[in-house]
């Protein structure tokens, strides 16, 4: 039913595909009209207007080291910094969930 279009981004001037596949997702979702920029300028244009994330300091409650965090840190609930988090994951992928090991 549908066929890929070659369009003209209104920005950049360069040409990109409307495939098949997304002209479907658009009448699915009621669109009528065609994209008129291309993938990298939608995505800077979305990302222009957005303010960058105030991050805050805390200190890790694995290793002692400062952790920076975008939301505020509160004293009932531990933080870890970007390292020790990775490491808590990693391990706890590698260990069967506790309801597998309960009885």
């Amino acid at each position: 039913m549908f066929e890929d279009k070659t369009l003209v981004c209104k920005d950049c001037g360069e040409e990109f595909v409307f495939t098949a596949r997304e002209q479907e997702f658009y009448e699915s979702k009621g669109f009528e009209n065609e994209p008129l920029r291309c993938k990298a300028c939608r995505d800077k244009r979305k990302n222009a207007n957005r303010a960058p994330r105030e991050m805050h300091d805390a200190v890790c409650a694995a290793c002692g080291g400062v952790a920076h965090v975008p939301f505020v840190p509160r004293d009932d609930r531990p933080v870890y910094c970007s390292e020790c988090f990775a490491k808590m994951k990693e391990s706890e992928a590698g260990e069967p969930a506790a309801e597998e090991t309960a009885e």
